[in-house]
């Protein structure tokens, strides 16, 4: 290492795992960077759409799944009545959207509508239901898409759940990078693959009315899944069949509500857009699912106890041949298929993030989940997601047909919630018509726990089992976590008259807790006297007698001038003892506030917690329980202290090996600006600067303004930098590079700016006297 770059690395200090995000997931986006793109009907209909038209490829093969094993052949006919139940469904959940995209211009949808109209409680039946959809929707859309990939290339089969694992983590990465759904090229697969499985369908009838379609031997497949023989018709129309296929089929109207999470995004008028791409994306769903379940009753194409090739690969097979012009557009619709599953995967990466920080400012989850991360997206939410969509994969297999029973429930609750709130929504408003929608939604809302309740009871043995459980214990979670935040800001608010003007204590005693004599418990006590109390008192707690005398000694030998105070503790019970302490103190003098100070010592994160107690953080939190005291945690860095005088260590050197890099990534694209002479700067501009460092004035402690300001000059002019931290590095003579943005001020000004040491200080007339 130079002897520039060590003060380089100083002077931009950044924690291990920073440095590792920086490579990773490149440079930070400041808040500025955040935009809201408006997009237009055609656009939203391709991003937004992909969810819900993309289940058209595997809702008519989870029908068959059901049928096949017990009604035989008949169940090529039964699909076709069970898809038209399933669209009319499809109409009637739509027609319902339709309003609330009208009435809710806001993101949120079924979320939003329950919270208007039946509180925040009852909303979170929405959320919970929104959340596990969302979960469910990444490990069923990339699994189907891992189908179509292995479908056309069917070497891949056996490795079908790590393929599937692997693009989850991938769109994991993606968004954590700051991917936007947005734009055209998120637009394309859900136009390629309309496209396509329009001409697929259009084809394949045209060829089924006229020359006829071939029809697989379902009966004689290998691999297929089982068949019933004989008279399939009669077994296959039991009621549990019948509603366990029409549960499984229910998965084709998944995504519908994707819209009316996102109205906020369309260009104005939002509400009358948005209805047009709802009603758009609808009949587009119907009209592919309605095909391939005709296709599917021409071709008898059959579903595989693997899960490949899928039913619409094999419709794609019967309708197109196998010349080359049959290969490719099997290739081209296995591809568009996989792309759009893939893609509707990724809408959840978005709708959940953002729909858990909604409920987190609701305060029914953690706060953590509403603060925006490196990239400027819901960080914390993507994690999560991305771990519950990876669990759920491995508890399933990853086969579509496993995790299905995980996925209408939710779906339909969300529906439910909607019709309902709208139900009452129109109650409210009653405005022109109200009555017509109302019978609308309400059917929906009812026709929508009818769904549920068949999913719960038809197919509880198959998994749905699990989400009957979690569901209503997500919704109990969510708002016991409420009830927590909610009873926390009811203490923190209590703000009285007296207490809104504190009261003025005539003595103030400050204690610090001490074990050792260091530079924690020197800053420490440098703290304490900064508060100009009456008494300053140091104070330990004698647990092992001959360390308090060593302590004593010590203290008497560096000629200490805070008091020391020993406190014997036979029942090693030390926060009990400081609790005993500051009350005393309190009771034996009247109007007297005591300040406890608990030097801590930050190290390592991990090793830290492991070859540390948290003792200062229980004293705290016992100590804070007394009226009149208080108790403050003073943090000393021993992790930085560490690594500026031990760089030796192998894990320093690693740690500086990666700062240095994620120097010159980090700053790559700043130091591509050619360096301006001073005159030339403009306020609002990012510029780069050489100089020398003139002048370096240190703030008051007590300043509210930056705490370091600083001088730098070259042959045409002056601009003063402002930092809002200190710089022990900077030195006057220094020549400096400046990389920051230019604000008013007379000089003009540089705040906070990225400083690389060019020239230490004295170099220049180093060197004047070399050269003589």
């Amino acid at each position: 290492m130079t002897d520039t770059e060590e003060p380089q690395r100083r002077l931009e200090p950044g924690a291990f795992g920073y440095a590792v995000k920086r490579l990773f997931l490149g440079k930070p986006l400041i808040n500025a960077q955040l935009t809201h793109e408006r997009l237009s009907n055609t656009t939203a209909l391709g991003v937004l759409s992909p969810d819900a038209i993309s289940s058209s490829a595997y809702g008519t093969e989870q029908i068959l799944v059901e049928l096949l094993p017990y009604a035989g052949l008949a169940a090529f006919s039964l699909v076709l009545p069970i898809t038209g139940v399933i669209l009319v469904i499809l109409v009637l959940v739509a027609a319902s959207y339709r309003q609330v995209v009208m009435a809710y211009t806001r993101a949120g949808g079924s979320y939003v509508v329950a919270r208007e109209n039946f509180g925040p409680r009852v909303a979170q039946v929405a959320a919970a239901a929104l959340l596990i959809d969302y979960i469910v929707t990444v490990a069923v859309q990339t699994s189907a898409g891992t189908v179509a990939v292995v479908s056309a290339i069917p070497a891949l089969g056996p490795y079908s759940l790590e393929i599937t694992i692997a693009i989850v983590v991938l769109l994991c990465y993606a968004n954590l990078r700051g991917l936007r759904e947005a734009g055209r090229p998120f637009a394309i697969p859900t136009y390629l693959f309309s496209a396509l499985m329009l001409v697929m369908i259009v084809v394949g009838l045209v060829k089924a009315m006229t020359v006829g379609l071939p029809a697989y031997d379902a009966a004689h497949l290998p691999g297929a899944v089982p068949v019933q023989h004989g008279d399939g018709l009669i077994a296959g129309a039991t009621v549990l069949v019948l509603l366990r296929a029409f549960a499984n089929g229910g998965s084709s109207l998944t995504g519908v509500e994707a819209i009316s999470n996102t109205v906020s995004a369309f260009r104005s008028p939002r509400g009358p857009n948005a209805r047009k791409v709802l009603v758009t994306m609808a009949v587009i769903l119907g009209v592919l699912v309605g095909g391939v379940s005709l296709l599917a009753f021409f071709t008898h194409a059959t579903p595989y106890a693997s899960g490949y090739p899928s039913v619409v690969s094999q419709e794609a097979r019967a309708v197109f041949g196998d010349g080359w012009f049959g290969q490719a557009m099997f290739v081209a619709i296995q591809t568009a298929t996989a792309l759009i599953l893939y893609t509707g995967a990724n809408t959840s990466f978005n709708g959940f993030p953002f729909l858990a920080s909604f409920v987190a400012s609701d305060r029914f989850l953690p706060r953590q989940l509403t603060t925006r991360g490196h990239r400027l997206v819901f960080s914390n939410g993507i994690l999560v997601l991305t771990v519950l969509a990876v669990a759920l994969l491995f508890f399933s297999g990853g086969t579509v047909t496993a995790l299905v029973p995980f996925y209408a429930i939710g779906v339909f609750t969300g529906f439910a919630m909607a019709g309902y709130g709208m139900t009452k929504h129109h109650l409210r408003l009653r405005e022109q018509g109200w009555r017509f929608k109302l019978s609308v939604n309400l059917a929906a809302g009812i026709l929508s726990t009818v769904v549920v309740g068949i999913f719960a009871i038809a197919k509880f043995t198959e998994g749905a089992w699990l989400v009957v459980v979690v569901f209503p214990i997500l919704v109990f979670v969510l708002i016991r976590l409420n009830r927590e935040y909610r009873a926390e800001a009811a203490v923190l608010e209590r703000i009285t008259a007296n207490r809104a003007n504190p009261t003025r204590y005539a003595r103030h005693q400050v204690f610090v807790l001490v074990n050792t004599i260091d530079l924690a418990v020197l800053e420490a006590l440098r703290y304490g006297k900064s508060l100009r109390p009456d008494k300053i008192t140091a104070v330990h707690f004698v647990i092992d007698a001959q360390a308090a005398e060593r302590l004593r000694a010590r203290w008497e030998e560096l000629g200490m001038k805070t008091g020391l105070r020993l406190i014997d503790v036979p029942d090693r019970r030390i926060a009990r003892a400081a609790y005993t302490l500051v009350q005393k103190a309190i009771t034996e003098a009247e109007r007297t506030s005591v300040t406890v100070l608990l030097p801590r010592r930050s190290y390592a994160p991990l090793l830290g917690r492991l070859l540390h107690d948290r003792t200062a953080d229980r004293i705290a939190r016992i100590v804070s329980r007394i009226p009149q005291a208080a108790a403050t945690i003073v943090p000393y860095d021993v992790q930085t202290r560490i690594r500026t005088l031990m760089p030796h260590l192998p894990e320093e050197r690693a740690t500086a090996a990666v700062e240095r890099l994620l120097t010159r990534i980090g700053t790559a694209q700043k130091e591509e600006l050619t360096p301006s002479a001073i005159a030339e700067l403009r306020p609002g501009t990012d510029v780069s600067v050489d100089g020398r460092l003139q002048e370096l004035t240190v703030s008051e402690e007590d300043t509210r303004g930056p705490v370091l300001t600083a001088q730098l000059t070259d042959d045409t002019a002056t601009v003063a930098l402002e930092f809002s931290q200190a710089h022990p590095d900077l030195e006057p003579g220094q020549v400096l590079r400046v990389t920051g943005r230019v604000a008013e001020g007379a000089p003009l000004v540089i705040r906070d700016p990225v400083c690389h040491i060019l020239e230490a200080a004295g170099e220049e007339e180093e060197d004047r006297s070399r050269a003589e």
